[in-house]
């Protein structure tokens, strides 16, 4: 199945960005809503910038003229009612993610997709919030999203078989693999990848090792591609931080943060964004 014709992102940050110029380079027409003109000029600024790195250095990618005439920023979420797909790329936060996917479904066809890009909150709780959930999924997308060859199809309690199918089709489309979860606390990825991230942190925490070492073990020693604190540094520790509270609160506190994440958390130190975190980026 080819990718939808017209797909709508809902928030232009780093993720939403990324996801919107991968279903560009897709092929599709994308539009990328935000909540005011602020906001739309930062997301058209970002897109102008990972647009011509993609086509710099993907030999799949179109020409940047092209490229660029497939993706649109708005802060008229009336666009949505002429979108195939809609996935919502908003912060990790139940109220806002269900607020925003409110105002999604009032405004989409009965035909229109909704997924969400939640790396950690219940596609089933979500969906219960929503007057179809049958028509809505979880599409899990990896930072940063245009290099990344991994789409997690998050299957709600009462998601559409036939939406899943479509699901790993739009993946596949993408040149991703997909990888279908029933929904779970974490899914699959974060789950696995919080809890090394977690010890490792512990670790440092201990003087087991240093930052640098306890990475080069993971890379060196099982073939990871980054280490689990340099990952951390790209995640962003303000985001790890509120996924494994998440965690902890539904899975036990084998999950519970250590210290050294709040305390750099509480300093600013969020990881490549900020400039510092487990490693200095300044």
């Amino acid at each position: 199945m080819a990718l939808p014709n017209h797909i709508a992102v809902v928030g232009g940050g780093r993720m939403g960005a990324g996801i919107a110029l991968s279903l560009a380079i897709g092929g599709s027409q994308v539009t990328v809503l935000e909540r005011d003109a602020a906001s739309v000029d930062a997301a058209r600024a970002r897109l102008d910038d990972i647009a011509q790195k993609a086509v710099a250095k993907d030999p799949a990618a179109p020409a940047l003229d092209v490229l660029l005439g497939r993706l649109a920023v708005s802060e008229d979420y009336g666009l949505l009612g002429e979108a195939d797909l809609v996935i919502e790329a908003v912060p990790e936060d139940f109220e806002l993610k269900v607020n925003t996917l409110r105002a999604i479904e009032e405004r989409v066809t009965e035909t229109t997709a909704i997924a969400t890009n939640t790396s950690s909150l219940s596609v089933t709780k979500l969906a219960a919030e929503l007057s179809h959930p049958s028509r809505f999924l979880g599409l899990h997308f990896f930072n940063p999203v245009p290099a990344s060859t991994l789409i997690e199809v998050v299957v709600g309690e009462q998601t559409g078989v036939g939406l899943v199918a479509a699901a790993r089709e739009w993946t596949e489309g993408l040149r991703k693999t997909p990888v279908v979860v029933h929904d779970a606390p974490g899914f699959a990825s974060s789950r696995l990848g919080v809890a090394l991230a977690l010890e490792a942190m512990r670790m440092l925490e201990e003087g087991v090792a240093s930052a640098e070492d306890i990475d080069a073990a993971m890379v060196l020693g099982y073939r990871h591609a980054t280490g689990p604190l340099k990952t951390t540094d790209l995640v962003g520790l303000d985001v790890r931080l509120g996924i494994a509270e998440y965690l902890a609160s539904t899975l036990g506190e084998r999950f519970a943060p250590p210290q050294i994440l709040r305390d750099k958390v509480a300093a600013g130190e969020l990881g490549r964004k900020s400039g510092a975190g487990f490693f200095d980026y300044s």
